[in-house]
């Protein structure tokens, strides 16, 4: 399941930076089996991470997963070529899905990739005040 599409990446980056990625016979068109094969690369790579904790496909893609994904697709798309931004761009991401395969942060979803329901977590409650005019304390 692709979690961008090319219009994603030409908001993102400009149809002129997509352009030039893809058009490997200069012809001035997106090649878009370029396009598609770097976003089903970045999807594939996304999933690996996923994979451990969510029922794939999910039900509900998140839009981190989108921003994710037209990152490493861009990466993908630079190949040999890539500007340090591009780089540490892709490598932020990495580091965000191995913190999802982790558990160290979560995308909102249950395990079966649907939306989370509130958990019934701990509560606090107060027992009332100690002190105070009305109860003879040191007020």
């Amino acid at each position: 399941m692709p979690y961008c599409t090319r219009q994603n990446l030409i908001d993102r980056y400009g149809e002129t930076e997509i352009l030039q990625l893809t058009d490997r016979d200069n012809i001035g068109i997106i090649d878009d089996q370029v396009v598609t094969q770097a976003i089903d690369d970045a999807s594939a790579e996304i999933d690996g991470y996923l994979a451990g904790r969510y029922q794939l496909p999910l039900a509900t893609v998140p839009s981190v997963l989108e921003h994710l994904a037209c990152n490493i697709a861009r990466y993908h798309l630079w190949a040999d070529g890539a500007s340090d931004a591009v780089k540490q761009r892709r490598d932020e991401a990495v580091k965000f899905l191995d913190s999802l395969s982790k558990g160290h942060v979560t995308l909102g979803l249950s395990d079966s990739g649907g939306q989370a329901t509130p958990s019934d977590g701990a509560q606090m409650e107060s027992g009332g005040r100690i002190f105070g005019r009305d109860q003879g304390g040191f007020i």
